[in-house]
């Protein structure tokens, strides 16, 4: 007997030509077989349709680049429960290193253009109104204190406060 043969016989799929092998064919196999559609893929993870298929069809230029590619990969083998860590290699062989490189003082300088400053700038903590609202909140509780007359007189060393207390 020839074990070779028996395999293959056992197992057609894994020498059929026709059978696409990159990232993108993997995942739809693998969506395919949990018998899940596009639709509910794309409403669970928040990925639009156009993506979903891009990612299917491996259309890379349809997709961005770099890390939310791997991060687009990664939750989507997560959904499937698939082995993330293959998948993310399958992907840097056929894209190429998906990594980015972390910025330097010198190519972010380089890289950064006025478009690319907000329009607005950041809100601007106000940490004095704070203080304010509570400086006014002290000094109006004082002078229900006052005219209560729950302060002693030894405390009001200005005659115009004693006036408030009568």
């Amino acid at each position: 007997m020839n074990e070779p043969s028996l395999i293959r016989e056992a197992r057609p799929e894994v020498d059929d030509p026709d059978l696409p092998t990159g990232v993108g064919a993997t995942l739809r196999r693998l969506r395919e077989a949990k018998q899940l559609s596009p639709g509910e893929v794309s409403a669970r993870l928040k990925f639009s349709s156009r993506q979903l298929e891009a990612l299917e069809t491996e259309q890379w230029d349809r997709l961005p680049s770099g890390m939310p590619l791997r991060g687009f990969v990664r939750n989507y083998g997560r959904y499937l429960q698939a082995d993330v860590d293959a998948l993310l290699v399958m992907l840097d062989n056929q894209v190429g290193t998906t990594a980015v490189a972390k910025p330097t003082a010198l190519n972010t300088a380089q890289t950064l253009g006025p478009s690319d400053l907000p329009l607005h700038g950041e809100p601007a903590n106000r940490p004095w109104g704070w203080f304010i609202v509570i400086l006014i909140l002290l000094f109006v509780a004082g002078f229900y204190a006052i005219e209560r007359g729950w302060v002693p007189d030894s405390w009001l060393i200005f005659d115009w406060l004693k006036s408030l207390k009568a």
